[in-house]
């Protein structure tokens, strides 16, 4: 198989590409989205039509698959939603994989997307049909602050202190009620996959001792821990001039939305310049995708990007610029020391991860977000100071960048039935 998209301009102004980092900060892949007043109206029809439907009715069910949508409040009062597959098509919600019953796993997303990200190809090519049609119990994660999850117990969204969370509180929060919710509802340790901020998270709650002992393993696609070798245009520029001020000055608020008129037409005027289009921005943001094609991208784009808080882009970017993974830096040596009881924010420790629990990561050689020497960093954390044995699987694909572990249309054959294997291995 071959690409489908052109590396970007290679000439990007400093300007156009400062631009480029307010409207698309993310270890996602969230840049190659509106370019037009009609893309725009689509965008808030399926919007309208996703919040109304829910993603069972609007994309599980008509597959021929059961789905169910569930509601997990966080300990912090943030109202999450999470859909089930419990069976394959036609299948019976018993006869999981051996013959038992069938084993849990939660899939959780990136960041500046939701969980229609694991469901928006066919039963042949998503990870979550293929999941439920090889014997396991799916369960599907959606970020606060996604269309799903866009409810608290006493706050409202268009309120500046419902956003008021960076990726520390999906540590803390979101990740243990999740667990907690499948556990209780199943009778069972899931498995975890994750992609890209999905895999911080759990990266940076395993290295805190969390959920460890609730979890049966984890399959980490496009493992995010160091952000310092960032290598696409956008990344470098993000590297070296991003300030928190600017995401403020520019939008002014707390909640990041791609979608919103501000940014889009940030996105629009970048898109219009000569030589430049949005699929070009795409491949110079997540580097140049194997096996993800336009269709792929078309249909991703109707259903993406999703907003997140502003002071989650702002932590992501604290990564990218100090080299290292520490909780939220409120810069304010004062601010700080209330916060955590020193003038520095302290550091998930990637070697502190427990030897025993099971770990698969799976990383490619063109990942302009998940660089593979900032991976190499990772692994030299999880390997320090003892081995590992089989508790730890690593698989390196030369020809894949960000998106191909998630749209990619060829990412079972390369990917997926990896990903199987080792969760079989741990039942």
């Amino acid at each position: 198989m071959s690409p489908t998209a052109d590396h970007a301009d290679d000439g990007l102004s400093l300007s156009a590409a400062v631009v480029a980092v307010v409207v698309l900060l993310s270890v996602q892949f969230a840049g190659a989205r509106v370019v037009s007043h009609g893309a725009d109206d689509l965008r808030r029809r399926v919007d309208i039509a996703a919040a109304a439907a829910g993603a069972c009715a609007l994309a599980v069910a008509p597959l021929g698959y059961a789905c169910e949508e569930h509601e997990v409040t966080t300990a912090d009062g943030y109202i999450l939603g999470l859909q089930r597959i419990p069976m394959g098509r036609g299948g019976a919600a018993a006869g999981g994989w051996g013959g038992g019953a069938r084993q849990p796993v939660l899939l959780q997303h990136g960041v500046l997307v939701d969980g229609m990200t694991w469901l928006l190809g066919s039963p042949e090519e998503s990870l979550a049909y293929i999941l439920a049609d090889g014997g396991f119990d799916v369960w599907i994660a959606n970020n606060r602050g996604t269309r799903w999850s866009r409810r608290h117990v006493s706050l409202d969204p268009s309120s500046r202190s419902y956003w008021n969370w960076s990726w520390d509180e999906l540590v803390v929060n979101d990740m243990p009620a999740l667990v907690d919710y499948i556990c209780s509802h199943t009778g069972q340790k899931p498995h975890y996959v994750g992609h890209s901020m999905g895999t911080l998270v759990a990266l940076a709650a395993f290295s805190e001792g969390r959920m460890v002992d609730k979890l049966k393993s984890a399959a980490l696609l496009s493992p995010v821990a160091y952000l310092s070798h960032i290598a696409s245009p956008i990344g470098v520029v993000l590297a070296r001039a991003f300030a928190v001020e600017l995401i403020s000055d520019v939008l002014g608020v707390a909640e990041f939305d791609p979608a919103a008129p501000q940014v889009s037409n940030l996105v629009r005027a970048f898109c219009r310049k000569p030589g430049m289009n949005c699929y070009d921005l795409l491949t110079a943001f997540t580097g140049k995708n194997y096996c993800l094609n336009n269709s792929a991208a078309d249909i991703f784009l109707k259903y993406e990007p999703q907003a997140t808080s502003t002071k989650t882009l702002i932590h992501l970017s604290q990564t990218v610029r100090d080299g290292v993974v520490t909780k939220y830096d409120y810069v304010s040596p004062d601010v700080n020391v209330a916060r955590y009881g020193q003038a520095d924010p302290p550091t998930y420790d990637m070697s502190a991860i427990p030897v025993g629990f099971p770990l698969f990561l799976s990383y490619g050689g063109r990942d302009a977000l998940s660089d593979p020497a900032d991976v190499g960093l990772l692994l030299d954390d999880l390997r320090r100071g003892h081995d590992r044995g089989d508790g730890l699987t690593v698989q390196y694909l030369e020809q894949f960048a960000h998106a191909d572990f998630v749209i990619g249309v060829c990412a079972k054959d390369y990917v997926y039935n990896d990903v199987i294997s080792f969760l079989h291995r741990f039942h």
